[in-house]
């Protein structure tokens, strides 16, 4: 059973939400006091970029942090925006990029997702990159053809996929309380790892970690988590 080598990963995407009192309140409250084994799961939050140092301060207990975007340019005359250099110099080792809301609310393309990969890559940062349908595609038949673009836009700028951790997220199932069932998680997740097998190398597939977003509670996750693509979940 390969999936007994790619340990489990929950993501937390805070999204823009929360205070420093939040962070701090909810670091010490409850992801503090949280009980899970670090050897079998990688437990990750992402606040917004003005709550990470209060997150990276006041989480201990192996909860690693996270960014909930990076830049696509070096340092340098780009207002606004917080480079990858930045990133591995305040300590992060983590960054979600490609998340549905920076595609279709902030205007991302396939491509630029793809750069952002590839810089964060090129520091040695682990990146959550997020792919996923709209629900007319899922209609009209496409939900695969939609990944396999959105993969295709990261394959082109990187190589190697071990600092990759996929997340797969049907746009229909954001915040919306409509959850894809187990078999159509499982089956877009398969696809996922069929398509790194054919474009990336069998490695790749065996070890690439896919996770599953979209409306997950605590009653569907018992049910998705046991299907053996799904090896866990980015909840936000």
């Amino acid at each position: 059973n390969m999936r007994a080598a790619r340990r489990l990963l929950v993501g937390g995407n805070w999204k823009s939400n929360g205070s420093r009192k939040f962070v701090n309140d909810f670091s010490r409250d409850v992801l503090n006091k949280m009980v899970f084994d670090p050897a079998k799961v990688d437990v990750v939050v992402a606040p917004v970029f003005l709550h990470l140092q209060a997150a990276l301060e006041n989480m201990s207990n192996n909860i690693q942090v996270s960014s909930q975007n990076l830049s696509a340019f070096e340092d340098g005359a780009y207002t606004g925006e917080i480079s990858a250099s930045q990133h591995v110099d305040f300590g992060l080792k983590w960054t979600i990029l490609g998340h549905s809301e920076r595609r279709h609310i902030m205007g991302e393309s396939n491509a630029l997702v793809g750069q952002k990969v590839k810089i964060a890559d090129d520091y040695g940062l682990k990146v959550i990159a997020c792919i996923g349908e709209l629900l007319s595609d899922r209609e009209a038949g496409k939900t695969m053809e939609v990944c396999e673009a959105q993969l295709n836009s990261i394959r082109n700028e990187i190589d190697d996929w071990s600092n990759i951790v996929i997340a797969y997220e049907p746009v229909w199932a954001i915040g919306t309380g409509v959850t894809a069932t187990s078999d159509q998680a499982q089956e877009a997740h398969e696809g996922v790892r069929a398509w790194l097998k054919k474009n990336v190398s069998e490695e790749a597939a065996e070890e690439t970690r896919i996770l599953y977003g979209g409306s997950v509670n605590q009653n569907n996750a018992d049910e998705l988590i046991t299907n053996p693509d799904v090896d866990g979940f980015l909840v936000g």
